[in-house]
């Protein structure tokens, strides 16, 4: 009997701000950078993208940007940022939601849309996958597309993630965990 290795890739989904790039803190909450001048990673997010790339992993960003949609932001400067990450780390690619709450999409986080169409056109195992985030919104889409969650946990004064299959400090360190855990 043959395999199927139609679903076979396995894949590390990371939020982009607070996870790759520092954001900026302001009244305990998280803000992206505005454009590329302030993009900044955080220490350690080279090596630990590589590491896990070179383990097999697919490395996929799944971002909300709803300033776009908010008239704060242009498109334009975030795709400058997405641009300057693709060069500069082994990502495989970005996906972004620019949308709001108000619009009801299925790709904006807490939903799982953007895993999902990232599983469906990738070939990913969501059961053997594992998302990345500093927030609620990432680990509550992770839990919905299947995957092992983890969260960073940065302190912020907002509403936090109810369920987490571990709560780390940094993306090396979850890394690090992921790669303990994930062989199979």
């Amino acid at each position: 009997m043959g395999v199927d290795h139609a679903v076979s890739a396995r894949a590390v989904f990371l939020d982009r701000d607070g996870v790759i790039n520092r954001a900026t803190v302001r009244d305990g909450k998280p803000y992206p950078p505005s454009r590329p001048e302030e993009l900044e990673l955080l220490p350690g997010v080279p090596e630990a993208l590589a590491a896990l790339k070179q383990a097999g992993y697919l490395l996929l960003v799944v971002t909300n940007q709803p300033d776009v949609a908010r008239g704060l932001q242009p498109r334009s400067a975030v795709e400058a940022i997405h641009r300057d990450l693709l060069s500069r780390l082994p990502l495989d690619e970005i996906l972004c939601c620019f949308h709001d709450d108000a619009d009801g999409c299925a790709c904006r986080k807490p939903r799982p849309g953007l895993l999902q169409d990232a599983a469906r056109a990738r070939g990913i195992d969501l059961g053997r996958s594992f998302m990345v985030g500093d927030r609620w919104r990432d680990t509550a889409a992770g839990e919905a597309a299947g995957c092992k969650t983890l969260y960073i946990d940065h302190g912020y004064q907002e509403r936090r993630p109810s369920r987490f299959d571990a709560r780390v400090a940094s993306l090396t360190e979850a890394a690090a965990w992921i790669l303990a855990k994930g062989r199979s």
